[in-house]
C-alpha cells in the first residue's frame, strides 16, 4: 500500500480505532489514508481534526460538493493519485454527476460546472499554484458569484490543507482503495 507499513487496526489507540471503525461502518471499507497516517497517532489526530473542521463545517457558503470539487481539482494539479481518486469518488456522490470528477481533474475550465463553481476553482487554483499573487481582484471575482471573505478563506484553507495531504500521500506512495474507482459511477448494490 505505501512505503511505510500501516499499523494493524487492533494495534491502534482506542480513540483512533473507534474513528476508523466508524468510517468503515459508513463506507463499507477503510480508506487507506486512515491506516497510513495512523502510524503517528498525534499527527493522525491533528490531521483529521483539521480535516473535519474544514470539510464538515456547516456555517459556510460552500456545499459539500464544492469542497470536494476544490480537493479534486487542486489534487490533480498536485498530481496526487490518492486524493484525486478518493475525493473524486466523494464528489461524484455529492454532486450526483458521474462525470464531473473526471472533468475537473483533467480540465475544470471545460467541465460541466456552474459559473460560480468555475470562479471558486479559479481562486483555488491560484491559491494552489500562485498564492503569492493573490490580490484584491481575486476576491472581487469571487464576490460577483456570492462568495464572501469567509468563503474565500475556506477555499484557501481547503486548498492549502490538501496540498499537505497530497504531498504526504504522494511521497509515501499511498494508493487509492479499489472501492473508490466505482463509487458514484454505478448504482450502489442494495
Amino acid at each position: 500500500m505505501t512505503r511505510y507499513p500501516a499499523p494493524e487496526l487492533k494495534d491502534l489507540p482506542e480513540d483512533i480505532r473507534a474513528k476508523v471503525l466508524e468510517v468503515q461502518e459508513k463506507a463499507g471499507f477503510v480508506p487507506n489514508v486512515f491506516l497510513a497516517l495512523a502510524r503517528r497517532p498525534a499527527e493522525w489526530r491533528a490531521f483529521f481534526a483539521y480535516h473535519d473542521a474544514l470539510m464538515l463545517k456547516e456555517d459556510s457558503g460552500l456545499t459539500k460538493g464544492d469542497r470536494e470539487m476544490i480537493v479534486t481539482t487542486t489534487s490533480a494539479a498536485n498530481k496526487c493519485l490518492y486524493c484525486v481518486v478518493a475525493h473524486g469518488a466523494i464528489l461524484r456522490i455529492y454532486e450526483k454527476k458521474p462525470l464531473v470528477a473526471d472533468q475537473v481533474a483533467v480540465n475544470y475550465r471545460k467541465a460541466d460546472i456552474t459559473p460560480r463553481q468555475r470562479a471558486m476553482l479559479d481562486f483555488a487554483m491560484k491559491v494552489c499554484l500562485k498564492s503569492d499573487e493573490i490580490e484584491d481582484a481575486d476576491f472581487a471575482a469571487l464576490q460577483v458569484h456570492g462568495f464572501n471573505d469567509e468563503d474565500a478563506w475556506d477555499i484557501a484553507a481547503i486548498t492549502a490543507f490538501f496540498g499537505l495531504s497530497n504531498r504526504m500521500a504522494s511521497f509515501s506512495n499511498m494508493l487509492p482503495n479499489p472501492e473508490f474507482y466505482l463509487m458514484g459511477r454505478v448504482p450502489k448494490p442494495k
